[in-house]
């Protein structure tokens, strides 16, 4: 076999699909780059612990995504900013210790990466070593481009984010849909391709119109990975909590609730106090003599 022939691991990546097709290893960024060239979507998940990702681990899910998004569905903050690097570590390493076969992929959170590329290949270190993901995602396009391309040069797989940046909220002045007129549409463009060129495997779009994020997808030989971005991406990413049902109020347009988890937990936690006030709980079965 000379050295431009493909090794059977590699014809195996090319070939097989990500839902099923990956059973002995991680799925990996090779295997991302070859869903697109063969035009199979894929669907990416948040998780934030160890018995929810193995739940979607199971389930087939071939990238997990541990993101700072625990900052509101689980940490109580209001918006992703306070979210530490070691709160991400810690989270990482659940997710990573719960799953076999999902790429892990882990958010660099606001303040682990601004500074200076130095900082951002610091904290990405710390998330490969200590949490053992596999991937890490940061948010910004040309912004970013000069970190992303350090930590890429350095052996770290990174995918971007940009659109929507949920760390900038405070400057954005809440959640705007981004990329409408003519002058955001071509700064989307131009950020999209900054950080494929910087070297990311792929790409975040949040809350981008549908027509907008499907022209980048065209564009771009990467991944797309649509939040609120349309049918036309190459994969669709959601909040767990957010198309489970477990988020109270209001969730985003985007959002698909696939389960009305919220209800059905309420609902054994009512029943379970009224067999303690009744006492038919614990019943005999349920009682050590």
């Amino acid at each position: 076999m000379n050295a431009s022939s493909p090794s059977p691991a590699q014809n195996q990546a090319s070939t097989a699909t990500l839902y099923g097709g990956v059973t002995s290893r991680r799925v990996t960024v090779r295997d991302l780059a070859a869903a697109k060239q063969r035009g199979e979507k894929w669907s990416m998940l948040t998780a934030y612990d160890a018995l929810t990702a193995g739940v979607f681990d199971e389930a087939g899910t071939p990238v997990l995504l541990v993101g700072d998004s625990a900052g509101n569905c689980h940490l109580g903050y209001e918006t992703t900013v306070p979210v530490t690097m070691d709160q991400m570590v810690m989270l990482s390493a659940a997710v990573v210790r719960g799953t076999k076969r999902a790429m892990i992929v882990a958010d660099l959170p606001f303040g682990s990466y601004q500074e200076s590329p130095a900082q951002a290949m610091h904290n990405a270190a710390r998330l490969m070593k200590e949490a053992g993901v596999g991937a890490v995602k940061l948010e910004g396009g040309e912004r970013s481009a000069r970190s992303i391309e350090l930590l890429v040069e350095a052996g770290v797989p990174v995918m971007a984010h940009i659109g929507l940046t949920p760390q900038s909220v405070h400057a954005l002045g809440g959640y705007p849909v981004q990329g409408r007129g003519d002058e955001a549409a071509h700064q989307l463009l131009r950020d999209a391709k900054a950080v494929q060129q910087a070297g990311a495997f792929a790409v975040v779009l949040e809350a981008v119109p549908a027509e907008l994020a499907a022209q980048v997808t065209e564009q771009l030989a990467i991944p797309t990975v649509g939040i609120g971005a349309g049918v036309g991406t190459d994969a669709q990413v959601l909040v767990w909590t957010d198309f489970a049902g477990m988020t109270a109020g209001r969730v985003p347009k985007f959002v698909k609730q696939y389960a009305n988890l919220r209800a059905v937990l309420g609902e054994a936690a009512r029943e379970f106090a009224e067999d303690v006030r009744s006492g038919a709980f614990p019943a005999p079965e349920h009682t050590f003599h």
